[in-house]
Order: structure tokens, then C-alpha cells, then sequence
């Protein structure tokens, strides 16, 4: 019998066929999903409403990947969550089969190669690899080092107008208490040798614009992780007369998604001050968002939310009134309507605050194009027709049958939302076209 080591115990994974290689299970019991390149087998599990990524690999490694994907999850970090590992593992001739990794899937994530169609522009190309980025740099300053720094190893969500990464493969991965620069250093250039060969994988396939050059794109990775890691964590002096720089270094942060849990301020130089960020903290939006309206979002989703709340309030003069009274006003009487709004057919095309986001864009193009102020329900049904209805499914039912799995070579492509707008407005002029090509890139 197989011996299950787990966090969180599900029942329904006991009965499964553990003693059939994962390669040989029936289709009825998979799902399709898209999934990035991997050395081993790697199969999606549907188990009533849940979906559970199962890795075969040996013993060693699957201990050290678990306990790695536990600690960076006790940390906070965005990793894909370890459910547990199956071991004891032996055929029906009573050979030994190596153990199965479990984890939960994170919905509406998606690896690079589905997002990478021909044709995609330079700055959704940006907004990825700046995705990156930001996770290389969270785990790097948990003391994470990854060795195995790769787009096949992440997993992206949409995050507004821009994108979040996941952790999925931590095979590799050792956490410190602290990364020195030379094993800082070492991740990132290893990473990059990767990260290159993707790029090169891509361009080979007619998946990257002629525009792109993969070298390029290696140095904005590395420039950009060097600025980031500078934003947050680099001394800054300056002269005493000036304190004002205090508030700017910390504003300067949060617009980064940072919160400031501890600053080093070193005020003994003759008219000089020392300040150092101690303990950086990401989510600054999305905890804000979380405390007022209990939504868990991602940050740029976060923002974007916040902001709207910030106008429901002045719209219907709530300024003075205390902020979580808001809050609340504005998730029952706008945010949850429009969601009770949405055909159920349609709910799965994209994750609650990233349709609310969209929905947002959408009434402000419409706006923009009719030269007035458009009302959230007048632009709602515009929104489904024009941009929702023609979104492919984010998140797929738990079983699909072996007729409805598509190969491979099939993973579903999600569009731009933004393109769908331009494309079904063909009556847009120039100009509003150019306004909505500016908002798309802010």
C-alpha cells in the first residue's frame, strides 16, 4: 500500500490507481490544463471539485520539494501550495515506482508558452518578464535561492494590466537565513543561461516578435532586477535639512507594492541621515483591500479596486465617513452585483477582480468614445458581449472527458481583452483608438 504524507489529508486521493505509472492513467481521471516543460511526468488530477498537480519524481527530490514549497508558503511567498507526497509506491509485479509530489493548481495561472502567441507586443512581453522579476527578487530576499531560475518553472496570473508570477518547481531551490551577493549573483547569472534559451526556444517556434531580441531581453531582465533589489534594500543618505526624502523612500515603495514593516535610520553624522529599509513587506494593496473588504486579490488588482472605492466614496459623499463603512457599501452594492450580473456560463473566463478590472477598462473606453460618463450596469452588457463572450475558459471543470482533452500542441491561448475592445469597435476614430491604445499601456 502507498504511504500518503500529507498537510492537508484528502480522502478522495486515497482510492486513486497509485500503483499505475502516471503516464498509463485513464483520461478520465486527468484534466486538461496547459503546462510548462518538464523533465518528468506531470499530469493534472480532477478529484470531485479539486484539481491537484501530481509530479512523479524520486524520493530524495520530493521530500526536499515539499518541505521547500512549505516553507516558502509558511513565508508568505507566491509558490504553488504542496498538498503532499505519495510514497511506497510499487506496480502490479511489485516493482518500485518512484513517489508523486502533490499540489494544489492554482487557478487561473497559466505558464509562458500559452501566453506567448505569434505577434504578442513588446510591452505585454515587458509585463511578464517585470512579473518575473518581482518574484526572483521577493525570494531573494527571504533568503530563497532557486538554482533553477526559468520561465518553464513559473506560473503567471493576470494582475490588472499587468501580470503576477508563481513559483512551481522548487527542486533546486535551498532557503538561508540570508543570500550573500555572490549567491545572489550566481542565481541570476544561471537563471539568465535559462531564460535565454526559452527566448531562443520561442523565436525557433515563430512565437517571439522579430522585434525581440533574446539577448535583450536577458539585459532588461537583469537591469530591471538590479533597480528593484537597489528600490529596496540600498542605503540612502542624504542631508538632514531634508527629511522629507524619509516619506518619498517609503511612498516610493509602496507604489511598488512594498510595505516598510522597519526603516534603519542612522541620524549620528554631522548633518547627514543614513535610512535603510529593515523588513519588506509586498501585498501593501492587496493586505489593504483584504482588511477593508475581505477580497484576496492580487496587487495590482488590489489597486485598481481601491481606487474605484476611492470614487465610489467621493460620488456619493462618504468622505468623512469611516473608511470600512465605505468599503463595505461599495463590495454590496457595486463590486458583488456586477458579479451577480454575469451569466454562470461566463464566470470562468476570468478570476472575480480581474473581471471587475477589465469591466472598468471597458467603461472607460466607452466613455472615452461617447464623450460622457458611462454608469458601471449601462456598460456592464457591453463588456459581456464585446470582450467576455469571447474570452477562452481560465479555468476548466474538474474532469473533462477524454474526447474534450486537447493534445499538447492545443493549450488554450487567452486574448488580450484589450484587442477584443479595438477589434469589435470598428467604428472607433483615430484619435479615441490612440486614447485607448495610451490607457492600455499606463
Amino acid at each position: 500500500m502507498p504511504h500518503f504524507v500529507s498537510l492537508r489529508p484528502d480522502a478522495a486521493l486515497i482510492p486513486l490507481p497509485w500503483a499505475t505509472p502516471l503516464d498509463a492513467w485513464p483520461d478520465d481521471m486527468l484534466v486538461a490544463l496547459p503546462r510548462g516543460l518538464s523533465r518528468h511526468v506531470v499530469k493534472f488530477i480532477g478529484v470531485g471539485d479539486a484539481i491537484y498537480a501530481a509530479k512523479e519524481i524520486n524520493a530524495e527530490t520530493a521530500r526536499h520539494e515539499f518541505q521547500m514549497l512549505t516553507d516558502l508558503n509558511r513565508l508568505g511567498q507566491p509558490a504553488v501550495e504542496p498538498v503532499g507526497i505519495v510514497t511506497d509506491r510499487v506496480d502490479d509485479e511489485g516493482l518500485p515506482l518512484d513517489d508523486v509530489l502533490l499540489t494544489r493548481h492554482l487557478q487561473f495561472a497559466l505558464p509562458y508558452r500559452s501566453l506567448f502567441t505569434r505577434g504578442m507586443r513588446h510591452d505585454t512581453v515587458t509585463r511578464l518578464l517585470d512579473a518575473l522579476v518581482v518574484l526572483v527578487v521577493r525570494l531573494h530576499l527571504v533568503g530563497f535561492m532557486w538554482g533553477d531560475i526559468t520561465l518553464s518553472n513559473v506560473l503567471f496570473r493576470r494582475d490588472a494590466e499587468t501580470f503576477s508570477a508563481y513559483l512551481v518547481d522548487a527542486e533546486t531551490g535551498e532557503l538561508y537565513n540570508r543570500l550573500s551577493n555572490g549567491q545572489r549573483r550566481y542565481d541570476i547569472d544561471n537563471g539568465m543561461t535559462n531564460i535565454f534559451g526559452d527566448f531562443l526556444d520561442l523565436q525557433a517556434g515563430g512565437f517571439l516578435d522579430s522585434s525581440l531580441d533574446p539577448a535583450n531581453l536577458v539585459k532588461l531582465i537583469e537591469t530591471r532586477y538590479r533597480e528593484l533589489w537597489a528600490e529596496l534594500t540600498v542605503t540612502e543618505e542624504f542631508s538632514g535639512t531634508d527629511l522629507g526624502r524619509i516619506e518619498h523612500r517609503v511612498r516610493r515603495l509602496n507604489a511598488l507594492g512594498f510595505d516598510v514593516a522597519e526603516l534603519d535610520i542612522d541620524a549620528s553624522l554631522d548633518d547627514r541621515i543614513k535610512i535603510r529599509p529593515v523588513v519588506v513587506e509586498p501585498g501593501h494593496h492587496s493586505r489593504r483591500l483584504m482588511r477593508l473588504t475581505g477580497l484576496d486579490t492580487e496587487e495590482n488588482q488590489a489597486r485598481r479596486l481601491l481606487s474605484d472605492l476611492d470614487s465610489y466614496r467621493a460620488r456619493a459623499g462618504l468622505q468623512h465617513v469611516d473608511e470600512s463603512i465605505a468599503a463595505h457599501q461599495w463590495l454590496t452594492r457595486v463590486f458583488e452585483p456586477v458579479l451577480a450580473a454575469i451569466p454562470p456560463e461566463l464566470q470562468d473566463k476570468r478570476e472575480s477582480a480581474q473581471l471587475y478590472h477589465e469591466l472598468l477598462d471597458y467603461r472607460w473606453f466607452q466613455a472615452q468614445r461617447e464623450s460622457r460618463d458611462v454608469p458601471l450596469d449601462e456598460a456592464l452588457p457591453g463588456y459581456i458581449n464585446d470582450v467576455l463572450m469571447r474570452l477562452p475558459d481560465e479555468v476548466l471543470p474538474a474532469v473533462v472527458s477524454p474526447a474534450d482533452q486537447p493534445s499538447d500542441d492545443e493549450e488554450p491561448v487567452p486574448e488580450d481583452p484589450w484587442d477584443i475592445a479595438l477589434e469589435s469597435a470598428p467604428q472607433v476614430s483615430t484619435l479615441d483608438r490612440a486614447a485607448l491604445l495610451a490607457r492600455k499601456k499606463k
